[in-house]
């Protein structure tokens, strides 16, 4: 069997074919993944107990007859910051190196509900914090498409083990692009549904009301069937939605023309021009395609940087307060003062990124800057979320770059942070409004790099955003342009 290639539909009727069990499918794709790995450095860790413990479940009610389930036998790919019981979590920290996780996510759970097969854990940013994949302590991340240029990030590892091949589907989790951006670097589909649409518990917070889990994929149709097994209301996240789970495959019908899509000016201006080019072949695929394509304006969007790194940063000082060496963490040796084990055991184990998150977080919340940086933030929060309903009433979806640029090369912006961050300017407003984005190749530059096309919809209309990717992928893309 060709693990590189498969996909959902192929795992499951080679099963059903007898071409292979899916323990057997299980151990070949940990052995071809432990030999990619020196590639790419995408897996921090494997889980190959619990992973044939899993397909060896599949193979048992293949026997009995049962179906089990939509992901029966599909290897998977967790990045390393949703928990999954008895195996390390290290959120691509020293703080965390040691750290075993005591249960399982619910996205986790549910995966493996559905038949899935999870066989390791995906590299990331410290913690989720950054555009690179270059922030974790256990190296970066290498572009399987360009090995000389970063995956992307923070879910650098999710995507990259889903284009080397390694993992049919992966998941990662999304604060300001931390899924599309890397999906658009190395040619994959990249999901971020609605906040609340699919359970956090079990997912390391970073920033609460920004954090999202999605999937990622090789075509629209398996990021679909990933998503709604994750999806649904989970009474262990107060945050998660009783919004009813569409049907998402049912919704992929190949026709668009009776939908209207929105250009948003203020987003395809500083483009490097051939993203802006492949974008622009997406869009007039979608149009051949009979969609109805109208310039919209999302005034406030100007905003979304400064707004976005003042409420993440603030979440990000809260949520990191609890790594002190106290607890589940690792402890700095030889202070002689609880004061000083603190200091001691944050400053050895954390990173630049994520001290420079926790220390802007810090001053927007203390006295005399909280109003004037963290309430106003909130407030053009406010603004920009009231943009895109006002935009949703003219359209159905809206269309977008993911990135002003390509992978670009590993160090290349290590050392100017506000450039390195200028990377998501298209894809932080989506999650600040909490709408449903997604990412879909729409081509390559002349070298080669893969560029993603974004598409936005209004809360839980995640099945008219899959229609529209679906619909475009069928049809070849920009090649049908």
């Amino acid at each position: 069997m060709n693990v590189a290639s498969l996909t959902i539909d192929q795992v499951r009727a080679g099963l059903r074919a007898k071409e292979f069990t899916a323990t057997e499918l299980a151990q070949a794709a940990l052995d071809f993944a432990a030999a990619e790995n020196a590639k790419t450095n995408a897996y921090l860790h494997f889980s190959a107990e619990r992973a044939l413990s899993a397909a060896a479940e599949v193979d048992a009610a293949l026997g009995r007859g049962e179906d089990p389930g939509p992901l029966a036998g599909v290897p998977i790919a967790v990045k390393d910051v949703i928990l999954v019981k008895d195996v390390r979590n290290t959120c691509a920290s020293r703080l965390l190196e040691k750290f075993v996780a005591p249960y399982d996510a619910t996205a986790v759970q549910r995966l493996e509900a559905a038949g899935g097969v999870i066989i390791g854990k995906a590299n990331c940013d410290e913690f989720a914090m950054g555009s690179s994949n270059e922030n974790s302590a256990f190296g970066p991340v290498r572009n399987p498409v360009a090995l000389d240029r970063v995956p992307g990030g923070s879910s650098g590892g999710s995507a990259a083990v889903v284009a080397q091949g390694t993992a049919v589907v992966s998941l990662g989790s999304d604060t300001g692009g931390s899924i599309r951006q890397p999906a658009s670097f190395c040619g994959v589909v990249g999901v971020t549904p609605t906040y609340g649409r699919v359970s956090r518990y079990g997912l390391v917070a970073f920033a609460s009301s920004l954090d999202h889990i999605g999937p990622f994929a090789r075509n629209v149709r398996d990021a679909a069937t990933l998503l709604q097994s994750i999806a649904g209301r989970d009474p262990a996240d107060s945050t998660s939605a009783f919004a009813p789970v569409a049907d998402y495959s049912g919704a992929m019908t190949g026709d668009i023309r009776s939908m209207r899509l929105g250009l948003p000016k203020e987003y395809f201006a500083g483009l490097e021009s051939e993203t802006g080019g492949l974008v622009e072949k997406g869009i007039a695929a979608l149009r051949r395609l009979g969609a109805e394509v109208r310039e919209v304006s999302l005034p406030n969007t100007e905003y979304a940087i400064s707004c976005y790194y003042v409420i993440c940063t603030a979440e990000a000082s809260s949520n990191l307060a609890r790594y002190d060496g106290v607890r589940y963490t690792s402890r700095a040796a030889g202070a002689n003062s609880l004061a000083g084990m603190y200091r001691e055991t944050r400053g050895e184990g954390f990173g630049a990124e994520c001290k420079r998150r926790i220390m802007l977080g810090t001053y927007v919340l203390s006295h005399g800057y909280y109003d004037a940086y963290y309430i106003k933030a909130q407030k053009v929060r406010t603004l920009i979320a009231r943009d895109f309903a006002n935009a949703f009433k003219e359209v159905d979806a809206l269309i977008t770059p993911v990135s002003p640029f390509p992978a670009f090369k590993l160090g290349e912006k290590l050392d100017d942070p506000m450039q390195m961050y200028l990377s998501d300017i298209y894809t932080i407003t989506g999650d600040i409004a909490g709408i449903p984005c997604m990412s879909v190749p729409c081509g390559a530059t002349h070298d080669g790099l893969p560029v993603g096309m974004q598409i936005l919809t209004n809360h839980f209309e995640e099945a008219a955003m899959f229609r529209i990717a679906e619909a475009f992928e069928r049809n070849g893309g920009i090649a049908a342009a």
